[in-house]
């Protein structure tokens, strides 16, 4: 098998969550230009049923969920859903994320938990509700978007930072058990990316941003998905527990 054909998905189903738009959406697409069928989910139902008939255009299976990843019982649910229906999942993306741009000072606890919930313990939730299935067919990747938040605070985004780097070490957790299973677990963590929310961001602020990259720009969703695909992939073989950070050169500063 030469080394290109080890990047393909053909015969693969993967599940996104928070695949409606931006990241989320780009990932599911790019996982579906690589070969595979794709099941989307998000607690925003058109948006994913728009994106699902996206990629059965592109002839792949695909199918939209409304799901809160903060609901164990709904959760568990559709993963079983998705197994009659698709026979197995073999790639999980834990994309789903919210934040609330405050300091400890002003963001409330009920914030607090919001994020805390969705970032964190919806990614555990998805995992656990998942994982069952990948531990019997003995093959699994799991894929957490993290967040360079979850490596290096910011004084703005405290309860966002706290779950992505709580997010890093659940990833680094459940490699080590689930090694065992051939089941990967790796992570991702983007920097700054131009998404719905950086055009809502004060133009001060995004140029502040921008000046401390070394790239001196914002990524495209585009420039994350390569490496989704190969964490993926059975190119991908010998990684796991890993945490790759994608910022235009930010964290070699």
């Amino acid at each position: 098998m030469s080394i290109l054909n080890k990047y393909s998905l053909k015969n693969k189903v993967a599940l996104v969550t928070g695949s409606g738009r931006n990241l989320g959406k780009a990932i599911a697409l790019g996982l579906a230009d690589a070969g595979a069928d794709v099941v989307l989910v998000s607690r925003t139902l058109i948006e994913v049923q728009k994106v699902s008939e996206k990629i059965k255009i592109k002839g792949h299976k695909s199918a939209a969920y409304k799901m809160d990843v903060t609901n164990f019982q709904q959760v568990l649910n559709i993963v079983n859903e998705i197994i009659l229906k698709f026979g197995r999942i073999d790639i999980l993306v834990n994309n789903s994320a919210i934040r609330h741009n405050k300091s400890v000072l002003e963001i409330s606890v009920d914030e607090w938990r919001e994020v805390i919930d969705t970032n964190l313990t919806g990614a555990f939730i998805c995992c656990k509700a998942v994982g069952p299935h990948m531990i019997t067919q003995k093959y699994g990747r799991i894929i957490n978007i993290a967040s360079r938040a979850g490596i290096r605070g910011r004084a703005d985004a405290t309860s966002y930072c706290a779950s992505k780097g709580g997010l890093i070490q659940l990833n680094k957790a459940l490699a080590l058990e689930w090694a065992q299973h051939n089941i990967l677990v790796n992570a991702i963590a983007p920097g700054l990316i131009i998404t719905d929310r950086t055009s809502e961001m004060p133009k001060y602020t995004f140029e502040k941003r921008i000046a401390g990259i070394p790239l001196h720009r914002a990524a495209q969703v585009s420039e994350i998905i390569p490496c989704v695909v190969y964490l993926a992939s059975d190119a991908c073989t010998y990684m796991t527990g890993e945490t790759i950070t994608i910022d235009g050169g930010s964290a070699a500063q």
